[in-house]
């Protein structure tokens, strides 16, 4: 049916003497197709859009629930949580500070509210270790001193210096005025994988005595 014989669906909706009214059925095909309509090559119908502006407030999905709320409307509202993010922050990222931070906002100041932030940042499959008494040090460290601990496996220097420089930021911003602070970030130079993890990772193999040496060999020329 071509554009000029088709007539909206709308005029089912109306008394049946304007059913076969030919230029009402257009004037009215306009208005259908911007708010019930939809086709790939358009933008969604108002209804469509309507009928989903509940995930507009819903960072992550949940359960079966894919939807959520689209990337552009991500800064409007974070600020609905006071929160402001990051350029530098990939989406995910984004999406989860939004969803936790008003939850963080009761722990901040706090060794679990830092190392919560810190996750959500690097990954919870990070290990992150707060020290801040003796019993953590060994020795009477200085008043109102911590030190954060993260272990890392990213072998890019770039990325490692970006991920030192977030987690430096995020402590700077979340730890109370008095105190200070070292950060030490752990780089494990060799890992010991059973051939089951080996086989997990992928990538090249370490093989004793055949393309890797442990401690020092002397050669007589």
């Amino acid at each position: 049916m071509s554009n000029e014989t088709k007539t909206s669906t709308y005029l089912n909706h109306l008394p049946a003497v304007f059913h076969d009214d030919p230029f009402l059925g257009r004037f009215l095909l306009a208005f259908e197709t911007i708010l019930s309509q939809s086709s790939p090559d358009q933008p969604p119908a108002l209804e469509a859009l309507i009928a989903q502006s509940h995930t507009y407030l819903k960072p992550l999905a949940s359960g079966d629930d894919v939807a959520r709320a689209p990337q552009p409307f991500l800064p409007w509202l974070a600020g609905w949580v006071a929160l402001t993010l990051r350029e530098d922050w990939e989406e995910e990222v984004q999406r989860k500070f939004i969803r936790e931070v008003v939850t963080l906002y009761r722990q901040r100041g706090t060794k679990a509210g830092l190392k919560r932030l810190l996750h959500i940042y690097l990954g919870d499959h990070v290990p992150i270790t707060i020290y801040d008494d003796e019993a953590d040090f060994g020795f009477d460290p200085p008043a109102h001193f911590f030190q954060v601990e993260i272990t890392v496996n990213d072998r890019d220097p770039s990325a490692l210096r970006r991920k030192q420089q977030m987690a430096q930021a995020i402590i700077d911003q979340e730890k109370p005025a008095h105190t200070f602070y070292a950060l030490q970030i752990v780089v494990p130079t060799m890992r010991l994988l059973s051939e089951e993890l080996a086989a997990q990772l992928g990538g090249e193999r370490l093989i004793l005595g055949v393309n890797t040496l442990l401690g020092t060999r002397n050669t007589l020329l």
